[in-house]
């Protein structure tokens, strides 16, 4: 919205009426230059302030007296049709110049009435460039009032369609992310603090969308909150990463510790109003693909141990003695299964250790050298539980080195050891021992995908145990 550059700006977006000649809607003598009776030093006049607000501003503007003369004309409406304010101004209407002849009485009348309406009035119509090229644009246009109170003009404002409709759009897509996106949107700031968080993010991260607000991101993520912040400092210093990112992160919530993955994407925002890019924050979406990236790993995890359990039958199968076929099998099962393997064999009421792993460092499992020695567990041991039960046992130590160590040591296992699963031997209805995999304390405890493991595992290592005993016993025979 702005002004004629060669002639002053009345108060009034009307006609002055002792503006003393001119074109209406200017005052002074018409050839003197814009502020040129100004004292020099002086604060700028109204007209001054009025020209500078108009021309400064972002919409395209122009403005018409009663009779329909052009009185105003900005630069930005120089802009979108081509015209200069010294070629518009004065000029009767829009006819023959800025729009069609067939046109021009249709655009006048609809201008003109907001001049007598209340309130705004929003019009669409093509309008003609310069050079020949129509432009679609919306109008905005609004009566003028006089001193006197009478209709003095019309103000219109207007923007081209694609302008304002990409407009709409972006505030429309601004309000769906923030309201019903089906993933997540946080806003932060520089500081790193939420300042604004969607529905569907704020159920993620265990809060209400305005207690999430201004609070640092360590008191919602208890781990990964580094990495998180990391990615969220790169985007403010170098911009978006060109891929998302999964974040693997902790929560604190109500009901506990939630371990999530994240698939993430960050854009930095930055101030439309400025000329030099000024960061306002980062804007954070993200996915939550936990399901999908666990199942992902599951499935990897069971063809590595398909494919162990493969290797370890065909190795087997190579071995002449069955107890060299058990400990070979145990061997191939222990890769990223456990640390420590034990084999402990029934010998009328007890248990005694036939072979194990070393107890001091990883290593293969080996019979035990000079013979079977009896095993020195405890009433209620794991081990025993198994064999009572015929079926597997799952065990840990509590929180903290020395508790784990004293629980180890207590159980005749590892130092290290942490985590206990302890899987029956069974071949031909018979019970002929127990087979205990145990696991050090930086390692998670064992679940119930790996007790099904274990118990494949040792169904095939019972197999070799119960050979071994029929060919020691067909030996003996002999």
């Amino acid at each position: 919205m702005g002004v004629p550059r060669s002639r002053g700006a009345t108060d009034e977006l009307g006609p002055d009426e002792d503006s003393g000649g001119g074109p209406p809607g200017c005052s002074g003598d018409p050839g003197v230059p814009f502020g040129e009776d100004a004292v020099p030093g002086a604060p700028p006049d109204g007209s001054e302030l009025l020209a500078a607000l108009l021309d400064g501003m972002d919409a395209a503007l122009c403005a018409f007296d009663a009779a329909g003369t052009v009185t105003h004309w900005n630069r930005e409406a120089e802009r979108v049709l081509g015209w200069s304010a010294d070629e518009a101004v004065g000029r009767s209407g829009f006819a023959g110049w800025a729009v069609r002849r067939a046109d021009a009485d249709e655009v006048r009348a609809r201008l003109m009435s907001a001049m007598d309406a209340p309130g705004r009035q929003v019009h669409e119509f093509a309008l003609l460039r310069k050079d020949g090229g129509r432009v679609l644009v919306r109008t905005q246009s609004a009566g003028v009032r006089g001193a006197d109170g009478k209709p003095a003009g019309v103000y219109c404002a207007f923007s081209e369609v694609h302008a304002q409709i990409d407009l709409e759009r972006a505030i429309a897509l601004s309000e769906a992310l923030l309201e019903d996106a089906s993933w997540g949107v946080v806003l932060v700031d520089v500081d790193l603090r939420p300042t604004v968080v969607n529905a569907h993010a704020a159920r993620a991260l265990g809060g209400s969308r305005t207690a999430l607000l201004g609070r640092p991101l360590g008191e919602l993520v208890v781990q990964g909150v580094e990495e998180l912040e990391a990615a969220l400092h790169h985007v403010l210093a170098d911009g978006a990463p060109s891929a998302p990112a999964e974040l693997w992160v902790t929560l604190r919530t109500a009901e506990g510790e939630r371990r999530r993955c994240w698939r993430s994407g960050f854009l930095r925002l930055a101030s439309p109003l400025t000329e030099e890019p000024v960061p306002l924050g980062v804007g954070w979406l993200f996915q939550d693909v936990t399901a999908a990236r666990l199942a992902g790993q599951e499935a990897d995890r069971l063809r590595f141990r398909t494919s162990q359990l493969h290797r370890a039958a065909r190795t087997a199968s190579e071995c002449e003695d069955p107890m060299e076929a058990a400990t070979s099998l145990l061997d191939f099962a222990l890769a990223g299964f456990a640390d420590h393997v034990l084999v402990d064999l029934v010998a009328g009421e007890r248990l005694v250790r036939t072979a194990a792993t070393p107890f001091d460092a990883p290593g293969p499992c080996l019979l035990v050298a000079g013979g079977s020695i009896p095993a020195r567990y405890a009433p209620g041991h794991p081990a025993l539980q198994s064999v009572e039960r015929t079926g597997t046992v799952r065990t840990s130590a509590g929180a903290g080195a020395a508790v784990s160590s004293a629980w180890a040591v207590e159980r005749r296992w590892p130092r290290d050891a942490a985590h206990a699963l302890c899987a029956v031997l069974r071949s031909r209805g018979r019970t002929l021992g127990v087979l205990t995999f145990l696991r050090a304390a930086n390692r998670a405890a064992f679940e119930r995908t790996d007790a099904a493991y274990a118990e494949t595992v040792a169904a095939r290592v019972a197999g070799a145990v119960d050979l071994a005993r029929v060919m020691s016993g067909a030996a003996g025979d002999t």
